[in-house]
C-alpha cells in the first residue's frame, strides 16, 4: 500500500465509535474555569508573550542531574561529611596543625583530601552522564513555526509555551501540546504512551472539529487562538482547559493533548501548540529529584565510627587524668625535667592547662584507632566492583551491543542485602512480542508448540520428582500413585523434549516470522481445507483477517506486508492471517483488501469487503466487531472479545463448538497464554437497515448519555452470535524470567510487580513469570464502580477499600494450611486510596503477608510512592529494575536502582 495521499485521506472516525471520539459542537459548554488551579493562560502562535510576567512560563530545557557548576562544591562536600568519620578525620586534621600535635599536619590532611577528592570526583563522573543524556535530550530537533507560514528545525530546548511545532511520525513530542491537526482529514493520531504508563497498546487522540482544517504550514501564518486551562500538575489521565478561537471557546479533554515523551505512530505528521514545557509538563511533574543514596553497611559504619570515638574520647580522658596526677604530685621531683625553666603543657601549677593540652594530644595519638586507610581502601575497592560489573560477559547483550554500566559504586555492598525487588513489567519482564502460538477452531485445537509456562512446569515436575525419588523408600506409596506420578513425570520430559528439539531444528523458521509461533502442518500450505470443518476455518481465518483497525505497509524489499496495529496482539492476529493465507494488504475509506490464497501454488484471489460499520475496543466493552459485506452482497458481523463476554451473546445455534473451546480456553490459560473468542453472525438487510439508522442517530447525538445510547445500540446488533474459535498468543518473557523468579522467591526476596497495563493483562504475565502460580489464592483489591455525585462518595469509596484490606488480612490469619499462598493484586485508582496516610500502613501489612504482589494501572508517581512506602515502611533494602522514562521515579527512590535497556527505552 504506497503512504501518503490514500493513507492521509482515510476519515478514520467514520470507523471509531466510542472511546476518545465525541462530536465536536459549538453547542457543548465550555469548562467553568474558575479558582486556583486553573490559571495558566496560553497564547497560540505568539510565544513571545510568555516571556513577560506574570505569564513568565519556565524553559524546555531539562535538568536531572544532582549537581551544577555552581552546587557541586558546596553540594559534594555536603555529601562527603554527612559521613562521620570524615568528620572526624577533619578534627584531627584541623587538631594537627596545632603546635602540640605529635605528626605532622601532612599526614593528616593528605589522607582525608585524598578520600574526599577520589569521591567528589567518581560523583562529578557520575553526574556527567546524566548531564550528556540531558544534552542529548534538549538538542532534539523538532519543527517550530518561524512566522509568515514558514517551519525549520529547532532544539527541544528553545521551544516556548505558545509555539506550534509540527511532530512527524514516530517522533516523540517535545512538550505537552494541544492537538491542532494531523495528517488525517479529521484530525485522528495515533499515540505511543509506553514511556509514560508502560502500555503498548496505541492511543487513538483526535484533535477540535474546528482546528481540523490546519493541515499544512501556509494556513499558520495568521493563525492564534487563546487557551484557558488547568495549572501544571502530575496527572496523565485529566485535562481541563478552553480554546478561544475564531470568537467561539471549545472545551479541551484529554483525548486532545498529546504528552511530552509520548510517540506519533501511524501518523505521518501531526499540528500542535506547546501547553506545558519543561518541568511543567506531566511526565516531568511525575519525576523526582535525583537523590543521595547511602548504603546500609555506610550508615553502620557511622554508628560503628560513634562507638569507636566514644572508646577513643574515654581512653584519651584516661590518659589525660593520668597526666594530670603525674604533672601534680610527681613532676616536681624530677629534677631532670628543670621545674624552674618548664613550658606550660607540663606545669604543675596549670594542671588544667596541660590536661587539655595532653587530651589533645592523646586524641591525635591513638587516633588511627580509627583508620583512614581503611576508606580509602573502601573506596578504591568500590571503583574496581564497578570496573567489573561493567566488563561482566554475563551481562553483556549481544544483540544491541551493550554492556553493563555501574552509574555509581556505592551502592554495591547492598545488591547482596536486598528483601524487596519491584520491578516494571512491559520490556523489563516481557519482551513485548506477542506470538500467535495455538489456536482453537470449530472446536478442535491446533497448535503443538509449548508455551514458556508449560516448558517452566514440566521441568519443576521433573526436578519435583528427582527431589521425591531418593526419599521413596522411606515414604511408602501405593503403586496406582506411584505409576500416576510416573506417568506426569513422562509427559512433562515429553513435553520438554518437544520443545527443545523444535526450537532446535527450526530455530531459523521460527524468528524469521516475528509474531507467529505457531506450528501445525494440518492448518499451514492450505492443508485446511482438507480438514472436516472447512467451512468454519475458511471464517476463522476470515474474522482474523478483517476484524481490526491496522493500516498495512509493503516492505518493498521483501515484498512482505508488515501492520501498524494499536497493539501487539492485533499485529499478531493479521501475520497469523497472513501464514495461513489470508493477506490483508490494503484499506481505503470504505473498504479493506485480502489476498485468499486457496492452494500451495501461492496463487491468490483479491477479495473486497465493504466496511460498513466498526464498534471499537474499549476496557469496558472488552470486544470489538466490525460490519461487512462481502463481493457476493451479505452481510456479516465478525466480532472478537473476552470469552466471558461473547459467550453471553451467543445464539441457541451458535454455541456447537460452545464446550470443546471452553475446555481449550482453559487449557491456554493455564499455559499463560492471552486469549480471545471469535465469532461472527451474517445479517438480514431489512434488520441491518433499521438498526443502522438507530445506530447513526446515536452517533449524531450530542449529551452526556451519548456513550450509553451507542452502548445500547452496539448490544442489539452483537448478539446471537454464532461461535467459530478462539486464539492464544504468547507474549514473550526475556529470557530466563521464570527461573529468575522462581530462584528469587526460593532464597525468600519478596517481589512486586508495578504496571501500567490493565489487570487482565498484568495476571496473564503474572502466571507466565511464575509470579503467580496455579493454586495460589489471588486477593482483588478494587475500587467500587459508583454514579454517586455525593459529598460523600469519596469516603464511601475509601471505607469499601479498608473493608477489602481488612478482608483480605483476615483471610490470610484464617488461612489454615501452612503451605498456602496469596497473591495480591490492586488498580491503580485504588491505589490512590489504599496510599493515603491512615490507610497505607494497612495496605503495607497486608501486601508483605502476601508471596506477590501486581499493582496495576499506576502513574510514575504511584511507582515512586509505593516504592518509598515498602523502603520506609519494612525498613529493609529494596530495588527497582526498570526500562521507561515512567520507571525512573521508582528507580531513584528505591534503595537500588537498575536501569536496562528494554523496548520502552532505557533508564540510569
Amino acid at each position: 500500500m504506497t503512504r501518503g495521499r490514500i493513507r492521509a485521506k482515510l476519515r478514520r472516525s467514520h470507523l471509531y465509535t466510542f472511546g476518545c471520539l465525541k462530536p465536536s459542537t459549538t453547542e457543548e459548554a465550555p469548562h467553568p474555569l474558575q479558582g486556583p488551579g486553573f490559571s495558566r493562560t496560553v497564547y497560540c502562535n505568539q510565544p513571545l508573550l510568555h516571556d513577560k510576567r506574570p505569564l513568565l512560563y519556565c524553559k524546555n530545557d531539562i535538568s536531572t542531574t544532582k549537581y551544577n557548576v555552581i552546587t557541586f562544591f558546596p553540594k559534594a562536600l555536603f555529601e562527603q561529611f554527612r559521613r562521620v568519620a570524615n568528620i572526624y578525620f577533619l578534627l584531627a586534621a584541623c587538631l594537627s596543625a596545632s603546635p602540640i600535635s605529635p605528626f605532622s599536619p601532612l599526614s593528616m590532611i593528605a589522607p582525608l583530601a585524598f578520600v574526599v577528592g577520589l569521591s567528589m570526583a567518581k560523583e562529578a563522573l557520575e553526574d556527567s552522564r546524566r548531564f550528556v543524556q540531558d544534552v542529548k535530550v534538549n538538542r532534539r530537533k523538532v519543527n517550530r513555526h518561524k512566522g509568515d507560514g514558514i517551519f525549520g528545525p529547532r532544539s527541544w530546548q528553545n521551544i516556548m509555551v505558545g509555539d506550534v511545532v509540527k511532530v512527524n511520525k514516530d517522533q516523540f513530542f517535545p512538550a505537552d501540546l494541544l492537538l491542532l491537526s494531523s495528517s488525517y482529514e479529521d484530525g485522528i493520531c495515533y499515540v505511543e504512551t509506553m514511556n509514560l504508563d508502560g502500555e503498548t497498546n496505541l492511543k487513538v487522540k483526535r484533535s477540535l472539529e474546528a482546528t481540523m482544517t490546519l493541515d499544512n504550514d501556509e494556513v499558520f501564518k495568521d493563525f492564534t487562538g487563546t487557551i484557558q486551562c488547568e495549572d501544571p500538575n502530575p496527572n496523565l489521565y485529566t485535562f481541563v482547559g478552553n480554546l478561544d478561537y475564531e470568537c467561539q471557546i471549545y472545551p479541551l479533554d484529554p483525548s486532545q493533548i498529546l504528552l511530552r515523551d509520548s510517540k506519533l505512530r501511524n501518523t505521518d505528521y501531526i499540528y500542535g501548540v506547546a501547553i506545558f514545557t519543561g518541568h511543567d509538563s506531566k511526565v516531568m511533574q511525575n519525576s523526582t529529584k535525583s537523590p543521595s543514596k547511602r548504603s546500609t553497611i555506610e550508615k553502620k559504619m557511622d554508628y560503628i565510627i560513634y562507638t569507636l570515638f566514644t572508646v577513643l574520647i574515654l581512653i584519651s580522658v584516661i590518659s589525660s587524668i593520668g597526666f594530670i596526677f603525674k604533672t601534680k604530685y610527681q613532676a616536681p621531683k624530677w629534677w631532670y625535667l628543670r621545674p624552674d625553666n618548664i613550658e606550660y603543657q607540663y606545669d604543675p601549677n596549670k594542671v588544667g592547662v596541660a590536661g587539655m593540652s595532653h587530651l589533645i594530644t592523646a586524641l591525635i595519638l591513638y587516633g588511627y584507632l580509627i583508620p583512614i586507610s581503611l576508606y580509602v581502601s573502601i573506596e578504591v575497592v568500590k571503583v574496581l566492583q564497578a570496573t567489573f560489573i561493567n566488563q561482566d560477559i554475563q551481562m553483556y547483550d549481544e544483540e544491541t551491543g551493550t554492556p553493563a554500566d555501574a552509574r555509581t559504586s556505592n551502592l554495591n555492598e547492598e545488591l547482596g542485602q536486598v528483601d524487596t525487588i519491584l520491578s516494571d513489567k512491559t520490556g523489563t519482564l516481557t519482551c513485548n512480542q506477542m506470538d500467535f502460538l495455538k489456536c482453537s477452531i470449530a472446536g478442535t485445537a491446533y497448535g503443538v508448540r509449548s508455551s514458556e509456562i508449560e516448558v517452566a512446569a514440566a521441568k519443576q515436575m521433573a526436578s519435583d520428582h528427582e527431589d521425591q525419588e531418593s526419599d521413596l523408600s522411606n515414604f511408602p506409596m501405593p503403586k496406582s500413585k506411584a505409576r500416576i506420578s510416573w506417568d506426569n513425570v513422562r509427559k512433562a520430559e515429553e513435553i520438554e523434549l518437544e520443545t527443545v528439539v523444535t526450537s532446535k531444528g527450526d530455530e531459523d523458521q521460527k524468528h524469521a516470522i516475528k509474531g507467529f509461533g505457531f506450528e501445525d502442518d494440518r492448518l499451514m500450505n492450505c492443508n485446511w481445507l482438507q480438514e472436516p470443518n472447512a467451512d468454519d476455518l475458511l471464517m476463522f481465518f476470515r474474522i482474523l483477517a478483517v476484524c481490526h483497525t491496522a493500516i498495512p505497509e509493503l516492505n518493498e524489499e521483501t515484498g512482505v506486508y508488515t501492520y501498524e496495529a494499536e497493539s501487539p496482539d492485533e499485529g499478531a492476529f493479521l501475520v497469523a492471517a497472513r501464514e495461513f493465507g489470508f493477506e490483508f494488504c490494503r484499506r481505503t475509506q470504505s473498504s479493506i483488501f485480502i489476498h485468499e490464497r486457496f492452494s500451495a501454488s501461492r496463487k491468490v484471489v483479491e477479495r473486497e469487503y465493504k466496511l460498513l460499520n466498526l464498534l471499537d475496543f474499549t476496557s469496558k466493552r472488552k470486544r470489538m466487531s466490525v460490519i461487512v459485506r462481502d463481493e457476493e452482497g451479505s452481510l456479516f458481523l465478525f466480532c472478537k472479545g473476552a470469552d466471558s463476554i461473547i459467550f453471553d451473546r451467543l445464539s441457541k445455534n451458535g454455541k456447537h463448538y460452545l464446550e470443546a473451546t471452553t475446555r481449550h480456553l482453559n487449557e491456554y490459560g493455564e499455559a499463560g497464554l492471552r486469549t480471545l473468542a471469535l465469532a461472527y453472525r451474517k445479517l438480514d438487510e431489512q434488520e441491518y437497515t433499521a438498526w443502522n439508522n438507530e445506530f447513526q442517530k446515536a452517533k449524531a447525538a450530542v449529551g452526556a448519555d451519548r456513550d450509553s445510547m451507542l452502548e445500547r445500540v452496539s448490544d442489539m446488533m452483537e448478539k446471537g452470535l454464532i461461535l467459530v474459535g478462539a486464539t492464544a498468543v504468547e507474549d514473550k518473557l526475556q529470557k530466563g524470567v521464570p527461573q529468575c523468579i522462581d530462584n528469587l522467591a526460593q532464597a525468600g526476596l519478596k517481589i512486586w510487580v508495578l504496571t501500567g497495563d490493565k489487570m487482565e493483562t498484568a495476571i496473564n504475565i503474572g502466571f507466565a513469570c511464575s509470579l503467580l502460580r496455579q493454586g495460589m489464592k489471588q486477593i482483588c483489591i478494587t475500587t467500587p464502580v459508583s454514579d454517586s455525585v455525593a459529598t460523600d462518595v469519596k469516603q464511601g469509596i475509601k471505607d469499601n477499600i479498608l473493608n477489602q484490606i481488612t478482608n483480605g488480612s483476615q483471610m490470610i490469619k484464617l488461612e489454615k494450611d501452612p503451605h498456602a499462598a496469596f497473591a495480591l493484586i490492586i488498580d491503580g485508582k485504588t491505589l490512590t486510596y489504599a496510599l493515603e496516610d491512615d490507610m497505607k500502613l494497612l495496605f503495607l501489612g497486608l501486601a508483605v503477608d502476601c508471596a506477590s504482589v501486581i499493582c496495576c494501572r499506576v502513574s510514575p508517581k504511584q511507582k515512586a510512592l509505593v516504592t518509598r512506602l515498602v523502603k520506609q515502611g519494612s525498613g529493609k533494602t529494596t530495588l527497582a529494575i526498570g526500562d521507561g522514562a515512567n520507571d525512573v521515579g521508582m528507580i531513584q527512590e528505591a534503595d537500588i536502582g537498575v536501569g536496562i535497556s528494554g523496548v520502552e527505552g532505557s533508564d540510569g
